[in-house]
């Protein structure tokens, strides 16, 4: 964890191992670096104390290997790569980006759509829903009843790519921002980065959303400008290892739906740049639906700025998630000091957030993979 008082007058002189003694979520290197940051702090810390006394609920998952993917993890007893590890995973297919040392082992083709899930078919969803989906999946733990995975199965920690823009619509729904949906959905997705190389999951957007014609508009500087334009059809879900598994052998997209012949029930698009830049072009064809920027980090970066401006403008519903409440709560102070509003969609905790935890993070308040989302 870094010194939160580090870029003071003097270099850092250790390790942070001195925690603010009232909220707990910050530390410093020295009593020196804590004065010097004392009235930056003293602005948060209230606020990062409730934050704090809430920790164990943000920490809270249904799943066999929780402790160990939660507490064990922002305790150094595990990290993201051991864990990967014991689930088999760590360093293949999709899961090659949920570890440090995947990254930067990484030399697969960037373009290539990686279709597998590198599970056997009892652990992940590579076939249609057995039963019909209830009227609202509340958590992982209904989803996981509901597509029969066993609770150690991994399959959540690259499910909530799908599942927050699931959870983000339905909160547009609920807040009266957009009608339900029934037939088409249209969604401008921003600032994407390691989804671009999961996109096989947004395939369970058709498990959720049966029978409804998916189009996503991907947009963000992360993109290649070698993929810009790019469309990828999600024809079927990401299969599993088993080469006898009828997802291998479906013959049918997605199985019976009443889309037209054919046609793609997922539609994907790539567009390198900023959303505030490559909107006249997206525009050309029908508008959004709802714009979702899974951990936008908005308060870290200025190039937010002409983007939130232009949400603004055009009046469409937007969501926003980020890796802890702090960084939304740091979010909305900025949207609000260009739209003059307060969310629409108050920050509250993502049902279905990733489980696990994030390593080293800039404060001690447990981080997630879109743990809190709001919208406007």
């Amino acid at each position: 964890m870094e010194c939160a008082g580090r870029g003071s007058q003097t270099p850092c002189s250790g390790p942070a191992t001195r925690r603010c003694r009232r909220c707990q979520a910050v530390a410093y290197c020295s009593i020196s670096h804590q004065v010097s940051h004392g009235n930056v702090h003293k602005k948060e810390c209230q606020r990062l104390e409730q934050q704090m006394k809430h920790a164990h609920a943000v920490s809270d998952f249904p799943f066999t290997f929780s402790e160990e993917a939660t507490v064990q993890v922002c305790d150094k007893q595990e990290t993201r790569c051991s864990f990967l590890i014991k689930q088999g995973v760590h360093r293949v297919g999709m899961w090659m980006f949920e570890c440090s040392c995947g990254v930067s082992a990484a030399i697969m083709d960037s373009s290539r759509l990686i279709k597998g899930w590198n599970l056997s078919s009892t652990l992940c969803p590579c076939r249609e829903p057995y039963t019909p989906l209830p009227k609202l999946l509340s958590g992982w733990k209904e989803y996981y009843e509901w597509r029969c995975i066993p609770l150690y199965s991994p399959v959540a920690l690259l499910l909530h790519w799908p599942l927050t823009l699931y959870w983000a619509i339905k909160l547009a729904v609920q807040g009266n921002l957009i009608p339900e949906i029934h037939t088409e959905l249209r969604i401008h997705y921003l600032g994407p980065e390691k989804e671009l190389h999961q996109l096989a999951v947004f395939s369970e957007l058709h498990a959720v959303f049966p029978d409804v014609r998916i189009q996503i508009d991907l947009v963000g500087p992360a993109i290649p400008e070698e993929r810009n334009g790019e469309r990828i059809e999600l024809r079927d879900y990401a299969h599993c290892t088993e080469t006898n598994c009828k997802c291998k052998f479906s013959t049918e997209s997605f199985g019976p739906t009443s889309l037209q012949s054919g046609s793609s029930a997922i539609n994907l698009k790539l567009h390198a740049g900023y959303y505030h830049d490559c909107y006249k072009d997206l525009m050309k064809g029908s508008p959004p639906n709802l714009i979702i920027a899974p951990n936008a980090g908005i308060a870290a970066y200025r190039s937010w700025l002409p983007t939130i401006e232009l949400i603004k403008e055009i009046k469409v519903p937007a969501f926003f998630s980020d890796y802890c409440e702090e960084a939304c709560n740091l979010a909305t102070s900025c949207l609000s000091s260009v739209t003059g509003a307060s969310p629409t969609i108050p920050i509250q905790l993502n049902p279905f957030r990733q489980p696990l935890a994030v390593e080293d993070s800039a404060l001690l308040l447990p981080c997630y993979s879109n743990c809190f989302i709001f919208g406007i």
